[in-house]
């Protein structure tokens, strides 16, 4: 503590001299206003740009609708039955021995196997929708894609 030069001695001066801190303040807000560009590094992306390409269908692709029931539980309709989990395995596993031989056993080179579209309600929590993707790839479909509208007006929005 600093002593007060002028009349009682006795008595502690209790001023605080705030010029070091201020000083020190200063300099450290100078260093992050330097450093925090230095440390934000941002890598320039070129996003693709969204157009609507229809998708041609074919007879031998398999569509799937999911939904969720009125008791919460997840509602996967082949075309337009609802099926379980295993018959939903059973029919993809039967529906590509079926197209394959069709096709000309495994041995053809110019296979191709058909593709799984999964049409989803946007309330379906994605469990739903997961674990009918991770199902028909477990049957051995390569391609399972999307179905989706695009909104009004003819072109797709960027979200």
């Amino acid at each position: 503590m600093a002593i007060s030069s002028g009349g009682n001695t006795d008595k502690p001066m209790s001023d605080i001299n705030t010029t070091p801190l201020v000083d020190v303040m200063l300099v450290l807000l100078i260093i992050f206003l330097i450093a925090v560009p230095v440390a934000i590094q941002a890598v320039k992306v070129k996003l693709p740009s969204v157009t609507f390409d229809p998708t041609t269908t074919k007879p031998e692709n398999v569509s799937l609708s999911i939904t969720t029931a009125g008791d919460g539980t997840c509602a996967v309709y082949w075309n337009m039955t609802r099926v379980t989990h295993q018959e939903l395995l059973d029919r993809a596993v039967e529906k590509l021995k079926v197209e394959i031989e069709r096709q000309g056993g495994v041995g053809n080179p110019a296979l191709e196997l058909p593709e799984a579209h999964i049409r989803g309600d946007i309330n379906t929590p994605y469990q739903c929708i997961g674990g009918a993707i991770y199902t028909m790839q477990m049957a051995g479909f390569a391609k399972v894609g999307f179905i989706s509208e695009p909104p009004p007006g003819g072109g797709t929005a960027r979200l």
